[in-house]
């Protein structure tokens, strides 16, 4: 999920091109005067006096520290994530295999009793929770084993984002201090998000609920009930609307204007059926609201048209791959068929060396992409589309290797 778990998930960045997970640049690797034991303790001790004044007791903070070190992995992973990309229906392979959505149907049926009151309590429909329970830890079967405590620590005494990750860690801290769990039991990933449903412990203790009744939020335990609640928690916060879609797939006309395919452009169902665009059925979209068209494929993929409950998940993943992929797994839950329009197979995903020289070109020719960072956001995907109208291209925002040789051509 994971550059590094900010929120309740990890920042994935949001794409309309291939989906770049983890595109943020390696940096050099931890010297050995970074992975001292004598600096670490240095720094824990130091850390100790912060700790109390933002309220944690002594006694919590000796007893979850007592055996940590500075684990010079956790920061490597940390670091070293400039490289994995997919591409969407890559992703969505994964993510929404035959073998997720029937796992996913039997996480179901087994926990239908307290999703049915979970879905009734806060609005947010059982297969959504679902889907984000089979994304973030294939249903509960890889929570991660990591000591949270100590990554995050070591994370912090790194130091390239101290503040982030010692934040984070004096809210493991509270929750240990609170009783919700114990050290030896809070365990998740590499960068600190724990449980079922991988949340950060900040967002643990804005969040999560104590569904069981045991008057403790375990969201690490083999019951799964306390985590689902949260989750469902989370989105409810940032405004879910119950029996809204994440999002519709649609067709869209001949001669489709594919300016409009932006986040920025909302009109009704009704509107975007005027325009053309309309249900693989033929007719106007159900009206849920306004919405936005979406290309994460390009002019040649598969297009959707997204409601607000997009931006909700959004919250959850900022990557519109792993918002369509809980999106599509939910419906595929709850019986819906598989993506009917075809990708653009023959396309790989850019590296983060090619998405780097793609920024660097296109601004170079007056394309001003902002920022060059190797993240394919909006300000690129704007910049991309200048490039493809002014070369007489369907301006779909599409970051592939295709552009990139269109660029290069331009130069």
């Amino acid at each position: 999920m994971k550059s590094v778990h900010v929120g309740v998930f990890a920042i994935v960045a949001a794409v309309v091109a291939p989906v770049v997970l983890f595109a943020e640049q390696a940096d050099p690797l931890v010297t050995a005067s970074e992975t001292s034991d004598t600096g670490f303790q240095e720094w824990l001790t130091a850390f100790r006096s912060r700790a109390l004044a933002a309220g944690i007791d002594g006694v919590t903070f000796d007893t979850a520290m007592r055996d940590v070190r500075f684990d010079a992995n956790v920061v490597r992973r940390d670091r070293d994530q400039s490289e994995f990309t997919k591409t969407i229906w890559d992703y969505l392979a994964t993510a929404t295999s035959d073998a997720r959505i029937e796992n996913g149907k039997r996480a179901l049926a087994g926990q239908r009793e307290a999703l049915e009151q979970i879905e009734k309590t806060y609005g947010v429909e059982k297969e959504i929770v679902v889907a984000i329970w089979g994304l973030e830890s294939a249903y509960g079967t890889f929570r991660g084993d990591d000591n949270v405590i100590s990554s995050l620590a070591s994370l912090a005494y790194e130091g390239r984002r101290q503040d982030f990750f010692e934040g984070e860690l004096i809210e493991a801290l509270k929750i240990l201090q609170a009783g919700d769990t114990s050290a030896a039991q809070m365990t998740g990933s590499w960068a600190g998000a724990m449980g079922h449903t991988q949340f950060m412990p900040s967002s643990f203790q804005l969040h999560a609920v104590d569904f069981s009744g045991d008057a403790k939020r375990d969201i690490w335990s083999d019951d799964p009930r306390d985590a689902l609640a949260s989750t469902a928690t989370y989105l409810k916060h940032f405004g879910w609307t119950t029996g809204q879609p994440w999002g519709i797939e649609v067709q869209l006309p001949d001669g489709f204007d594919y300016l409009l395919g932006d986040r920025e452009v909302k009109k009704t169902p009704q509107e975007w059926a005027d325009l053309g665009v309309v249900g693989l059925n033929g007719e106007a979209v159900p009206v849920n609201g306004p919405a936005s068209i979406l290309l994460p494929g390009g002019a040649k993929g598969a297009a959707f048209m997204i409601f607000d409950n997009f931006a909700v998940l959004e919250k959850y993943n900022s990557a519109d791959a792993y918002v369509i992929g809980v999106g599509h797994l939910s419906d595929r839950l709850e019986g819906g068929k598989p993506i009917q329009h075809s990708w653009p197979l023959e396309d790989r995903a850019l590296s983060f060396a090619e998405r780097m020289e793609l920024q660097t070109q296109l601004t170079a020719m007056g394309f001003d992409t902002v920022k060059i960072d190797g993240k394919i956001g909006p300000l690129t995907i704007n910049a991309v589309r200048k490039f493809q109208i002014s070369k007489g291209v369907a301006p779909d925002g599409y970051a592939s290797v295709r552009l990139l040789d269109l660029v290069r051509e331009a130069r």
